[in-house]
């Protein structure tokens, strides 16, 4: 057995690995390191699902090595700038009007995702200025949702790949490491929800997020070629009682451990939350478990 030098995600590395890397950097170093990363998932064959080369995750795993002092990369061709927060400087338009009552008294319930660049802006405002996390960076697969009551935004969601550890979602699914290694990207996480704080409508909650998941599978494989099998999401119980959750079934099927990842490490935090997961299709482990191929 060859020794394990480094481990990202899932993906072992031994010492011809590094060096494999190490002459793909000397032979491109003038070409910078987006070229670099790409080069790699064209030799590694790395791609999503939808075909993709994954070059998120192998600019990540580069920038992971030189942290380890196993590579050195070429310098930045632009300045680093993704840690800058995004300044919203322009207000858009956008309706604010207070609603009230219930969901039965509203029949113009629509929602869609979110492709145009304005509406996208809007989304990360929002989120921005009235969500408690702020506006997400959503990375790899995703999908942002916007619900709307007539021409007035009431509410917005994001979805994201899938958490990579969690164990109580991999003992409800009953997965082993390497089926969850072939199939995870046929689970969506819910990483944002937001109702606007001026709207006040009974069970809208609940509604939006029946509304999405009923479309969630379609979108997902019109956007990235392939459906989803099951949604996740994690609520905060310092928080929240993820009432609306259970008001759309959702099922509470754990708690994490309370840690998050940063970088390639998992770091503990104290805050366990509560998982949900939901279901999209009836035989869902069946498609979890065969070859999506």
């Amino acid at each position: 057995m060859k020794p394990i030098i480094f481990q990202y995600r899932s993906r072992k590395l031994h010492a011809d690995d590094i060096a494999f890397i190490k002459a793909l950097i000397e032979q491109h170093f003038l070409r910078g390191r987006t070229y670099i990363s790409c080069e790699l998932c064209k030799h590694w064959n790395w791609v999503q699902p939808n075909g993709k080369h994954k070059e998120y995750a192998a600019r990540d795993l580069l920038l992971r090595l030189e942290e380890q002092g196993l590579i050195t990369l070429p310098p930045r061709i632009r300045a680093k700038n993704n840690l800058k927060p995004k300044v919203f400087v322009q207000t858009p338009l956008f309706v604010r009007r207070p609603l009230e009552g219930k969901i039965t008294e509203y029949e113009n319930l629509t929602i869609h995702v979110v492709k145009d660049p304005q509406e996208r802006y809007l989304w990360e405002y929002l989120f921005q200025h009235y969500h408690y996390l702020g506006n997400p960076r959503l990375v790899g697969e995703h999908l942002r949702h916007i619900v709307r009551i007539g021409n007035q935004v009431v509410a917005c969601l994001g979805w994201a790949s899938a958490a990579w550890k969690v164990k109580d979602r991999d003992r409800f699914i009953e997965w082993d490491e390497t089926t969850k290694r072939t199939h995870l990207h046929l689970i969506a996480n819910n990483v944002r929800f937001l109702i606007l704080p001026w709207v006040k409508i009974k069970h809208l909650a609940s509604k939006v997020l029946s509304l999405a998941l009923r479309r969630l599978s379609d979108d997902w494989n019109t956007v990235y070629g392939h459906p989803v099998y099951l949604a996740e999401t994690f609520v905060d119980t310092a928080r929240f009682k993820g009432t609306c959750y259970q008001a759309a079934n959702w099922i509470r099927a754990g708690k994490t451990k309370g840690s998050a990842k940063r970088g390639n490490r998992y770091l503990y935090h104290g805050q366990p939350k509560d998982l949900y997961l939901y279901p999209l299709q009836k035989n869902f482990r069946r498609f979890l478990d065969c070859d999506q191929g």
